[in-house]
């Protein structure tokens, strides 16, 4: 039986003082011995965390006797260890970064689409009038996707707003929205409907609670998680492999970090070429200076980098 929990959950509902609430909550976090990275907003909480079943059930519970947090819907993964090394609590202007901030044009807790859950979800993502939408980014559906989804070429979720053109083609279809857990989906509905699309739904829970709950079938790959396990199993149904690895182009459902921190790219590798390239994605990289040392994982616990004093002073004079 597995000693630990990893649990994924979002929660967009209104926190006043958010930035006192992000330190007092890594501190009740860091008294259970939890782990793991957790955003907090105005606009609500979004986070992954990870610790012995006890402490995991202790957080829930205490999160859910808060009224401002009693819907959350936690997906909860049962582990051999802890998902992450460390624990962090950060406030940030978006619990997911769209750039879509003002809450008078998207206000998850006044309009989305329509959630569906994952039987119903699978009952109507095969229909002629039915268009199923990936909002993740391009790492991430190359990984692993819907059986015959829409994806688009974007490397960040900020980049989804601008391609919304590319999408006024499928305005007459229903458009069936999913991500990993649900919360890029609650933004990314309501901005389709914000900018007239009538009929848009979305995946409650994402692709993890629809593997959970619907076998994950028609999922192929594997679903990128943002932890040290970098890739989780959803398919038990009719699973397959269609990520290749970006140095031979052999079929591989591996995901690795680039070991070149200044590159830190996502990408999909062989144990061969992981072997060859250690951990890295190129051959520049691989003779970066400041390469971190690969131990066949590809996962790298972040290490606080110098700030750029210039950079930060253009941003500021940009504000």
């Amino acid at each position: 039986m597995a000693k630990y929990n990893t649990l994924l959950y979002y929660c967009y509902s209104t926190i006043a003082n958010a930035e006192q609430f992000a330190a007092d909550h890594l501190k009740f976090c860091k008294s259970l011995g939890l782990t793991g990275r957790i955003i907090v907003a105005e606009e609500g909480l979004n986070g992954t965390v990870s610790g012995t079943a006890e402490a995991c059930r202790t957080y829930m519970d205490t999160l859910h006797a808060d009224t401002r947090f009693a819907g959350i819907d936690f997906k909860v993964d049962e582990v051999d260890e802890p998902s992450f090394v460390k624990m962090h609590c950060r406030y940030k202007s978006e619990i997911v970064h769209s750039g879509l901030r003002d809450p008078k044009v998207i206000n998850p807790q006044k309009q989305t689409g329509k959630h569906l859950e994952p039987a119903e979800f699978l009952a109507m993502k095969d229909r002629d009038d039915v268009v199923v939408l990936d909002v993740r980014s391009n790492y991430e559906h190359n990984l692993g996707k819907f059986k015959n989804a829409l994806t688009l070429d974007i490397e960040n979720f900020r980049d989804f707003p601008a391609m919304i053109n590319e999408l006024a083609q499928y305005k007459d279809k229903k458009i069936l929205t999913y991500c990993t857990g649900g919360i890029k989906c609650e933004k990314a509905s309501a901005l389709l409907l914000h900018e007239g699309f009538t009929d848009v739904y979305q995946l409650h829970g994402g692709i993890i609670k629809y593997g959970k709950e619907a076998g994950g079938e028609d999922f192929e790959g594997k679903c990128y998680v943002f932890d040290n396990r970098l890739s989780v199993d959803v398919n038990s149904v009719n699973p397959v492999v269609i990520s290749t690895c970006l140095n031979c182009g052999k079929t591989t459902p591996k995901m690795i970090n680039c070991a070149n921190p200044e590159c830190n790219e996502h990408f999909t590798q062989c144990d061969d070429c992981g072997t060859a390239m250690d951990g890295c994605c190129s051959d520049a990289c691989k003779a970066h200076p400041r390469k971190r040392v690969y131990d066949g994982t590809g996962y790298y616990v972040k290490v606080p980098q110098p700030v750029n004093v210039a950079k930060k002073g253009k941003m500021q004079l940009a504000e």
